[in-house]
């Protein structure tokens, strides 16, 4: 099985996943709510955030030589990383009325092998670390582009979406009930969780790379996906500056869609914010944060520091 970089801050006991440990220290609501808001359709909350660039196209041409593949993708996903680093309850998610702390931190996106109306698509889910920096990301996005994005190839989610094609309806809906309530209970087979973007931390599509500006995009029922992130076309707005002066500046839109279920409505608004504050300075991203936040939630010591970040298989 290919290695993934997992988050040992704590070792499996019963209870856990594979890919998440079981959050026990929640308060009463929290606790019951999963039991109302019984699926992530029930529990989607929608949010906008509108970005000026100017100032990471700068950046980008700042840094063109020591990062060439840089992107104002590239740094709004080392952005979500860094956040996800620093406000961990965004890494959690629902299965079966229980809430886990997942224990990696990865980003499925789909991408096109050929800019054509007919062109083959395929998805990738590119895994990193809370301490990586942009380099990093952008260095672990192309590892994965590079692998998947020529025509013919085939990856594991393209392998398991074709035998699903040569099944009959029956048997596909079989199958698929069945994957539904293995992963209810954690034991899905582990080649369809590598295959699957929906068990992932985010999911995000950049359809501003096609001139289309954001929409909001709904969470998948299957899989353990509690954040859906749409970016949409670069666009030229005005505002008034300090001097009183009506000025243009370029932006693009982000758009969330998120499981309420993880977290409370705060917790989403100042993360918000701290995502704001990080693409607003984007040199913060050059280097590793100064500490790890570990989800509060998980009852119980965490392991020795040097241990948090180890290259195993999930």
């Amino acid at each position: 099985m290919e290695k993934k970089n997992r988050l040992n801050y704590w070792k499996n006991r019963y209870g856990d996943r594979y890919d998440g440990w079981r959050v026990r220290n929640l308060d009463a609501v929290f606790a019951a709510i999963p039991f109302f808001l019984r699926t992530r359709i029930d529990a989607q909350n929608y949010f906008e955030e509108r970005v000026p660039i100017d100032h990471l196209e700068q950046f980008i041409r700042d840094h063109k030589e020591d990062i060439p593949d840089l992107s104002i993708m590239h740094i709004v996903m080392a952005a979500l990383v860094r956040l996800y680093s620093q406000r961990p309850h965004l890494n959690r998610f629902v299965v079966w009325n229980k809430i886990y702390a997942r224990n990696h931190v990865n980003i499925a996106l789909v991408i096109k092998r050929s800019m054509k109306d007919d062109g083959e698509e395929t998805l990738i889910k590119p895994y990193f670390l809370p301490t990586d920096t942009i380099k990093d990301v952008v260095g672990k996005v192309k590892a994965e582009l590079d692998a998947n994005q020529h025509e013919g190839q085939e990856n594991s989610s393209d392998k398991v979406s074709k035998l699903f094609r040569m099944l009959p309806p029956w048997l596909v809906r079989f199958a698929v009930w069945a994957l539904l309530n293995m992963d209810k209970v954690g034991i899905m087979p582990k080649i369809i969780f590598k295959a699957s973007p929906w068990h992932s931390g985010i999911f995000i599509t950049n359809i501003g790379s096609i001139g289309v500006e954001s929409i909001y995009h709904h969470l998948y029922e299957f899989g353990t996906c509690s954040m859906f992130v749409a970016m949409g076309k670069k666009s030229r707005r005005h505002n008034f500056n300090r001097e009183g002066k009506l000025a243009e500046y370029k932006s693009i839109l982000l758009k969330f869609v998120m499981d309420e279920r993880v977290c409370d409505g705060y917790y989403y608004a100042s993360s918000m914010r701290l995502l704001n504050k990080i693409l607003s300075d984007p040199a913060t991203l050059l280097t590793p944060p100064e500490n790890v936040v570990l989800d509060d939630g998980v009852d119980r010591k965490p392991e020795p520091k040097e241990t948090w970040f180890n290259t195993t298989s999930i």
